[in-house]
């Protein structure tokens, strides 16, 4: 019998080895981290997000099995077989293969499995009409034509990487332009004698959706009045003198013109429910006992 210094933890029976929990949360690392070092206020979420994934594996294989799923192994065989031509001629391929295949078969196995369940529970049936319209209807934020923005702009183009003096001497030259707008020049005139961008078409920018701009310039131009000049402000581009020419409020769609789309939503929610479910139940009912042997991550960060 292992000792417990070897075995993270059991689900259903079946253990965890203490190194399959740290290769896991090493491979996690390795995604979400950047130079794979993780912050000290990271470690206990992700170390419960390996937890969970590994559980949650456990209780999918077993379900796979009650089910009577088999892996297909016409699949793997030709994935293997990949792996075979990829790296024959890999020195360190050949003298590994032998220690290293059946791993890699039963992985492939695990993961067959898995998606033949995932992909069974999947299958639901069709929604009615009726389904699909009140889907529709409760949701119409889903399916709305997304509120549109008209600017005007006065952009006095400035390289990023320019000194602080250029940019300075820029801001300068926007609130001189600035204050003439207010005296009664024509905003479209200054546009096409200064701007970087938009110039001939005096400024204009047409109409721009939601979501298009940045997000910090979106906020500033969220509180514009319609028709006013706003004092300049930096841009990712340089400074920019805005105008607000229209705001058009977003507009709902007839169900007839996005039935198809509100029919895919509602089949891939209910999917997506009924997988979260399925694996909700399995997870509430497996017997999951944890050893709290002390891990790699947490020697790393001195806790015990």
């Amino acid at each position: 019998t292992e000792s417990h210094s070897q075995i993270f933890a059991t689900v259903n029976g079946r253990a965890i080895p203490t190194q399959e929990y740290e290769n896991a949360f090493a491979s996690l690392v390795r995604q979400k981290f950047y130079h794979g070092k993780l912050p000290d206020r990271e470690l206990v979420a992700a170390r419960d997000e390996v937890k969970s994934r590994l559980v949650q594996r456990i209780v999918l294989l077993g379900e796979a099995n009650r089910r009577g799923l088999r892996p297909d192994a016409t699949q793997i065989d030709a994935t293997l077989a990949d792996y075979e031509r990829r790296y024959a001629g890999s020195a360190s391929w050949r003298e590994n293969r032998e220690r290293l295949v059946p791993g890699l078969r039963q992985q492939l196995e695990e993961q067959s499995l898995v998606a033949q369940l995932e992909a069974q529970v999947r299958q639901l049936p069709e929604p009615s009409a009726d389904a699909v319209r009140a889907y529709f209807a409760a949701r119409t934020d889903l399916f709305s034509e997304p509120e549109k923005l008209r600017l005007s702009v006065v952009l006095l183009t400035v390289d990023p990487s320019s000194p602080a003096t250029t940019w300075d001497a820029t801001r300068e030259e926007a609130q001189a332009i600035y204050r003439r707008l207010q005296a009664g020049a024509e905003f479209g005139e200054a546009a096409r004698l200064h701007s970087g961008a938009y110039a001939d078409s005096g400024g204009d920018m047409g109409y721009l959706h939601r979501g298009m701009l940045p997000e910090i310039l979106q906020e500033q131009i969220d509180r514009f009045e319609l028709g006013r000049i706003n004092p300049p402000i930096d841009t990712l581009q340089g400074v920019a003198i805005f105008r607000l020419e229209d705001r058009i409020a977003p507009q709902p769609r007839d169900f007839d013109a996005v039935a198809q789309r509100a029919r895919e939503l509602l089949i891939r929610e209910r999917q997506d429910q009924a997988w979260r479910t399925l694996v909700e139940q399995l997870v509430a009912v497996a017997e999951v006992r944890f050893f709290h042997g002390v891990s790699t991550e947490q020697r790393e960060g001195g806790k015990q």
